[in-house]
């Protein structure tokens, strides 16, 4: 374990809290977020924009836009917009060191790039309109493509806030990738003193096309063996996180109506890249579509090294 913190970038103490703005309402939500998590745990915040002169190309013309008062204009804004959004990190914490970078790259290229090296990158669940807002079009090539551990933040149930009780809920399919997951999710549960409540649900897309469908029908045969999957796919982390209550919960079918009523009280909601098995297409899938669109909580989309 301690070889894979030395080569593992996003573990390495240099590693930076990246989050992307745009200057919409979610957009601060991110970066109060993110300033939150980065003072905690010691680290530098990166507060990123991506200027993304193509599309400002297609919209106004490539010949304007190559026009120096109007690049100029657009780096202006840029600038603005990234110093705003380190104005509202420092009040989260004066001490907060924080860095800004304004691109010419697309936004989800250049927060895929920074992932590569980031201990996570945040993201708010939505933009503003006009043709500056890019947060909304790129959060699921985000989610989809980036490195490391990517979370989407979204408002509470009673609006855009963050909510700090509650547990970490982690969706565990019994495959190799939501090892990551789980891995992840005893680890937040772990900084942030809380719960961590494991959902693993028997998944059939016949069954799942049916919005009403009682996922709570008790079946005793997918019980148990739900609870066996549970017991495999946690088995060792309680040596190694002893303090971390781990409540687990098994369902018969819906694991996106389950974890996103479990959304409405957690804190945060951690998902693996791609699921296996009764999760089958998790991330990013129908399933994760979903949760990082319509969740009540951030969640946290693990990519496996």
């Amino acid at each position: 374990m301690t070889i894979q913190h030395h080569t593992d970038p996003h573990r390495l103490a240099s590693a930076e809290i990246v989050v992307g703005v745009d200057g919409s309402e979610a957009a601060d939500l991110a970066v109060r977020w993110a300033a939150e998590t980065a003072s905690q745990r010691g680290r530098r915040l990166r507060i990123v924009y991506g200027l993304d002169l193509a599309a400002a190309g297609a919209v106004y013309g490539m010949y304007d836009v190559v026009m120096p008062p109007v690049i100029n204009a657009i780096r202006r804004a840029g600038a603005e917009l990234v110093d705003t959004a380190r104005q509202l990190a420092q009040k989260v914490d004066p001490t907060l060191i924080v860095e800004t970078e304004v691109s010419e790259d697309n936004p989800a290229h250049l927060l895929i790039e920074r992932s590569e090296t980031a201990h996570l990158v945040a993201i708010g669940a939505a933009g503003a309109g006009g043709t500056l807002s890019h947060l909304g079009s790129t959060l699921l090539a985000v989610a989809s493509h980036g490195r490391g551990t990517i979370v989407v933040i979204r408002g509470t149930d009673t609006g855009r806030q963050i909510r700090h009780s509650g547990p970490v809920v982690v969706g565990a399919d019994g495959g190799p990738v939501s090892t990551a997951a789980v891995a992840a999710a005893f680890e937040e549960a772990s900084e942030r003193n809380t719960q961590l409540v494991a959902v693993h649900a028997w998944s059939d897309p016949y069954y799942d096309r049916f919005a009403g469908l009682p996922y709570t029908i008790p079946d005793r045969d997918v019980e148990t063996a739900g609870q066996t999957v549970l017991a495999e796919q946690l088995a060792g982390w309680h040596e190694k996180y002893p303090d971390v209550q781990v409540i687990r919960k098994v369902y018969l079918s819906g694991a996106r109506q389950a974890l996103l009523e479990w959304s409405q009280s957690a804190q945060l909601l951690v998902l693996g890249s791609r699921g296996r098995g009764g999760f089958g297409g998790l991330l990013l899938g129908s399933t994760s579509n979903a949760l990082v669109q319509t969740a009540y909580c951030p969640v946290m989309v693990v990519h496996p090294q």
